[in-house]
C-alpha cells in the first residue's frame, strides 16, 4: 500500500514540480479560503474524534492537542496564508563558482521529493505539514494517528479540493490510514520509494521512527524546557515569563518543564513563582531548599524524584529547583534537557552571553518566554516539527528546511584528465 501511495505521490509531484512560485503561493490561498469555507464539516469531523477520545479517556493534554475549535481553524488557515506569502525555496543559488579549468558550478535548491510525516493527535499539523511541502515543492505521505482519523480525513479532502482548482495534482497529498499500525512501519521501510520521514510527536514515537527507520529521518524532539531566573534577573519580568513558559499551552514541545532559581533571589521570588503557579493549578516537584519556601507560605508540593527532572510533562505540571550559579544552571540543563530551548532571565549581558554558549540547544530565549520556539511565531508561517538534531535542520523547520540542493556544472567539453 505504502509503496503505491508513494509512487502516486511522486508521479503527481510532477505537476508541482512544474508550477511556478506564483502557482504554488496561489494554491496555498486556494487551501486556505477552503478550510475557512468548510469550518463547520471539520469541526463535525473532530467532534467525532473529540467524542472517542473523551471516551478512551485520553489524557487532557493529548485532547487539548486533538481538539479544533473555529479559531484554531482560522488559525490553520492564516498559517496557510503566512507560508504563502513567504519566498519560494526553490531554485535559489546557494553558491557558484568558476574553477580554473573553465568549469562554471551552480549548486541550487531542490524538493526532496516525497516526504512522509508520521505525528499523533494534532489535525493542525496535517495542513501544516501539507502546506510547507507543497510549497517547497515537496509531496507529501501524511500518517497521522487513529486518534484524529476523521479530522485528518476531512482536512485532506478539503486540501484536495482546493488544488482540484489549479494545475497541481490533488494526489501529491497521500493520507495514509491510521485503522492499522502496520503502516507506520511500512513508511519506515519504504526506502527507495520515500525520500524522507518526519516525526513529530511523543518521545516514544520520534525514538521509533528514528531507531526503527530505514528511510533518512529528520529528527523532531522531545521538550524538557527550562527557564533560569539568573540572580541579576527583573523579576518582574522573571514571573510572567515563567508562567507564560508553562501555561500559556502546557501541552506542547516548547512548554517550560523546570524552573531553576539562583539561590540569592530564591527566598524573594519563589514564593510569588510557587504561589503563581499553585493558582494557576500546577502541580509542582521541587528540591528541598523549595520545599521549605513553600511549607512556609503554605503551598503543597511533591519533592521531586530523579526522573521529574527529565519528564516531558505535557500538562501542569512543573519542576523547581534552586542552583547556586549560572554555571550550576547549566550542568542541569545539560544533564536533563533535550537540547529544545532553554531560556535566562537576567539583565546582565555577559551572564545572558555566558548561559547562551553553555547551552547546547536548538532555542535559546533571553528574557523571553520558551513558548517563542515556534514556526509562527519566528516568521516561518507555519512549521513542520521543531528539530533538536544538528544535521540537516535545527529548531523550527519551516519552507527553507524542506528543500536540499543540486550541483549544476556547466562546461565547454571539458574532459577530466
Amino acid at each position: 500500500m505504502i509503496a503505491e501511495l508513494a509512487d502516486k505521490a511522486r508521479l503527481a509531484a510532477r505537476t508541482l514540480i512544474a508550477a511556478s512560485g506564483a502557482e504554488r503561493q496561489a494554491a496555498l490561498e486556494l487551501i486556505a479560503k477552503e478550510i475557512l469555507e468548510s469550518a463547520s464539516e471539520i469541526l463535525t469531523a473532530n467532534s467525532k474524534d473529540m467524542d472517542a477520545a473523551k471516551s478512551s479517556e485520553m489524557a487532557s493534554s493529548m485532547q487539548d492537542r486533538l481538539l479544533l475549535t473555529q479559531d484554531r481553524i482560522k488559525g490553520i488557515a492564516d498559517g496557510a496564508i503566512q507560508v504563502s506569502k513567504l519566498p519560494n525555496p526553490l531554485g535559489k543559488t546557494v553558491r557558484e563558482s568558476t574553477l580554473p579549468n573553465g568549469l562554471h558550478l551552480k549548486q541550487l535548491t531542490v524538493p526532496f521529493g516525497v516526504v512522509g510525516m508520521v505525528y499523533e493527535a494534532r489535525p493542525n499539523v496535517t495542513v501544516d505539514a501539507a502546506v510547507i511541502l507543497l510549497m517547497s515543492g515537496n509531496a507529501a505521505l501524511l500518517r497521522g494517528s487513529s486518534s484524529a482519523a476523521n479530522s485528518n480525513e476531512v482536512l485532506v479532502n478539503v486540501m484536495k479540493r482546493a488544488l482540484a482548482k489549479t494545475n497541481i495534482s490533488p494526489e501529491v497529498l497521500q493520507l495514509v490510514p491510521s485503522d492499522d499500525r502496520s503502516t507506520v512501519q511500512a513508511l519506515l521501510h519504504a526506502r527507495g520509494k520515500v525520500d524522507l520521514v518526519i516525526p513529530r510527536g511523543s518521545a516514544a514515537l520520534i525514538r521509533t521512527v528514528v531507531d526503527d527507520s530505514t528511510v533518512p529521518t529528520i529528527e523532531t524532539g522531545a521538550g524538557v524546557c527550562h527557564v533560569y531566573v539568573d540572580v541579576d534577573a527583573d523579576l518582574a519580568k522573571a514571573l510572567p515569563i515563567t508562567i507564560n513558559s508553562k501555561c500559556h499551552r502546557p501541552s506542547v514541545c516548547n512548554a517550560a518543564e523546570t524552573l531553576l532559581v539562583h539561590e540569592k533571589v530564591a527566598d524573594k521570588f519563589l514564593p510569588l513563582a510557587l504561589a503563581e503557579l499553585a493558582s494557576a493549578g500546577v502541580i509542582l516537584n521541587v528540591d528541598a531548599k523549595t520545599n521549605e519556601i513553600a511549607k512556609s507560605i503554605g503551598i503543597k508540593v511533591n519533592l521531586a524524584s530523579e526522573s521529574n527532572w527529565s519528564t516531558e510533562y505535557n500538562a501542569l505540571e512543573m519542576n523547581i529547583a534552586v542552583v547556586p550559579n549560572l554555571l550550576a544552571a547549566a550542568d542541569h540543563i545539560a544533564k536533563y534537557g533535550t537540547k529544545h530551548t532553554e531560556s535566562i532571565v537576567t539583565e546582565n549581558q555577559e551572564s545572558a552571553a555566558k548561559f547562551i554558549s553553555l547551552s547546547d540547544s536548538a532555542a535559546i530565549m533571553v528574557n523571553a518566554s520558551t513558548r517563542f520556539t515556534d514556526g509562527e511565531q519566528m516568521g516561518f508561517g507555519a512549521e513542520i516539527g521543531i528539530s533538536n538534531q544538528k544535521l540537516h535542520a535545527r529548531g523550527p523547520m519551516g519552507l527553507e528546511q524542506m528543500t536540499t540542493t543540486t550541483w549544476i556544472v556547466t562546461g565547454t567539453g571539458q574532459i577530466r584528465a
